[in-house]
């Protein structure tokens, strides 16, 4: 089973909205959060630094974004910022725009209220690695309740530390309606931390670990509301669908999209004037101060014919700050 926030993310079509960089939980050793992210009051949808609301909006539709999730550090941590995005995109786009946040922490009733009201759709919940088994007759259990009061769809999303079963009672029991089970995964952020703990990556991987996978998806993996989200998966799925989107959005005629998502163009340091002379139609290249940007297969083609001495190809992310990937010279 899918959720529908799950569901517009494998298609790419979910901006992520990072609110918040503290959190209450110090103690999980694997926060993937880098120094960036971590301990920062900065907002940043999906690589986006937001100066102002406004940026979200150019932002959700530079992907043509479906939904969005809220993250952090910990949302409820401020609850008019996090609102005030819900309430923003629910009035630009619309109530079809899904909207989901993660929190670590219950937040009680007004909380919800809140949430409620300024659109959200979905919760997930993540409580502490040492309270799992034990969430029941607690304040977790009675926050599902509350927040399916209060409108919104109660849910959990877990690392794939080990497999639990009260997780799966609790949506028998009709109080969470899903379980997300993501693959245990090293990062930049928690890499060192990882290792203290005596993880280490599991071979043929860059992010995921040697942990309890097959002994998750044993327990877990039969419940048709348990989803394992594996790393694989994020990366070729979410991330390149949701790169794909943007580049869709902003590539020039000349610009060609990758499999990864990326653009790809050349760049040459010469005189306009000489694109002119030669006869290349204005929709193959674009002139910037210093170079002029053209067709990656038309430059190499100019420069195996002579006609100009010298450029690179380049390929780039379709992201605002435009980080560039690879350059290749063509001589």
């Amino acid at each position: 089973m899918i959720s529908k926030g799950c569901e517009q993310c494998a298609k790419g079509g979910k901006m992520v909205i990072f609110v918040y960089g503290y959190c209450d939980q110090r103690d999980c050793f694997y926060c993937p959060l880098g120094e960036n992210r971590k301990n920062v009051t900065d907002v940043y949808a999906n690589e986006r630094k937001v100066e102002e609301d406004e940026d979200i909006i150019r932002e959700a539709e530079r992907m043509s974004a479906m939904g969005s999730s809220i993250t952090g550090g910990e949302p409820q941590e401020v609850m008019d910022r996090t609102t005030r995005y819900i309430s923003l995109l629910k009035d630009e786009f619309g109530d079809d725009h899904h909207i989901h946040l993660y929190t670590g922490i219950t937040g009680g009733r007004e909380n919800m209220r809140r949430l409620a009201e300024a659109g959200l759709d979905e919760i997930r919940f993540h409580p502490p690695l040492e309270q799992w088994g034990e969430l029941h007759g607690t304040e977790w259990e009675e926050i599902l309740y509350i927040a399916r009061e209060e409108g919104i769809t109660p849910a959990f999303e877990i690392p794939g530390i080990r497999p639990e079963t009260e997780f799966l009672e609790f949506i028998d029991e009709g109080a969470a309606e899903f379980c997300n089970v993501n693959e245990f995964e090293m990062s930049h952020g928690n890499f060192r931390r990882m290792q203290e703990e005596g993880y280490e990556l599991r071979e043929g991987h860059m992010s995921a670990v040697e942990s309890g996978r097959e002994e998750i998806l044993d327990v877990m993996g039969d419940h048709e509301k348990v989803y394992f989200c594996t790393s694989v998966f994020k990366d070729a799925a979410q991330h390149r669908r949701r790169l794909k989107r943007m580049a869709r959005n902003v590539r020039r005629p000349f610009d060609e999209i990758t499999d990864d998502g990326t653009l790809v163009y050349g760049k040459a340091t010469v005189d306009p004037g000489r694109f002119e002379e030669l006869g290349v139609p204005e929709e193959y290249y674009t002139v910037k101060s210093e170079h002029v940007e053209v067709a990656w297969w038309l430059l190499e083609e100019m420069v195996g014919e002579g006609d100009i001495e010298r450029g690179e190809i380049v390929e780039q992310y379709p992201t605002v700050d435009g980080t560039v990937v690879e350059r290749t010279p063509v001589a």
